[in-house]
């Protein structure tokens, strides 16, 4: 049984944020790989998200169990949905993985990696803590801004780097700048491929394809 998480905020004013990327992977993931009629979400205000349940069938071995959740409880406070749901579904820590944005890479980037710090992201900070453990994987997307993409003088104040980018929460409740669209599809397309990949040939052979050199 695998728990998959994205991360982001729930509600129409934070749809399209660059926080909001981990809802955009899982969302882009569940309508790659499944009929229509079957991608449909079901709000669970006792686990507190969102949440697609099915049997994934690999190409040789054994069909798993996959729950598929965005919680609603806002970005800050996803550890509490997250500990809702392993302890309902009797979810190992270690089989829990989380998608989610990441200040510290470019946009375009991605790491796949499994426990260590949060790295100042407070959604992971936040599950970290109510799952009193750090023993799950994470898919880290990048929304960090480049010089090469800066739409607008405003950007320019952004660079590579948490520490470096200024007005940070206002950075990631923005949404993404024009040259910066064709990046983050290939990104979205790459991070719903990656939990494929994860799935059916396992986390090393994700790591290998899609972790950026």
């Amino acid at each position: 049984m695998k728990l998959i998480i994205g991360l982001g905020n729930p509600g129409e004013k934070y749809e399209h944020t660059r926080h909001n990327f981990g809802f955009m992977v899982v969302e882009q993931f569940l309508k790659d790989f499944f009929p229509v009629e079957k991608t449909a979400w079901s709000q669970s205000e006792k686990l507190k998200s969102d949440v697609a349940v099915f049997d994934w069938q690999p190409k040789t071995g054994k069909a798993q169990k996959v729950i598929l959740a965005k919680p609603l409880t806002f970005m800050n406070d996803s550890g509490l949905a997250v500990s809702l749901l392993a302890s309902f579904y009797k979810v190992e820590h270690a089989d829990i993985w989380v998608v989610y944005d990441e200040l510290d890479l470019p946009v375009g980037a991605m790491k796949i990696r499994k426990g260590g710090a949060a790295a100042g992201h407070h959604g992971v900070e936040s599950i970290i803590e109510h799952l009193k453990s750090d023993d799950f994987w994470r898919f880290r997307m990048g929304i960090g801004v480049t010089k090469q993409h800066q739409d607008s003088d405003d950007e320019k104040q952004h660079a590579i780097g948490r520490q470096t980018i200024k007005k940070a929460k206002s950075f990631v409740l923005a949404t993404f700048g024009k040259s910066e669209q064709g990046d983050i599809r290939k990104l979205i397309k790459h991070g719903a491929d990656a939990l494929q990949m994860a799935l059916e040939k396992g986390m090393p052979a994700a790591m290998n394809r899609y972790n950026t050199k």
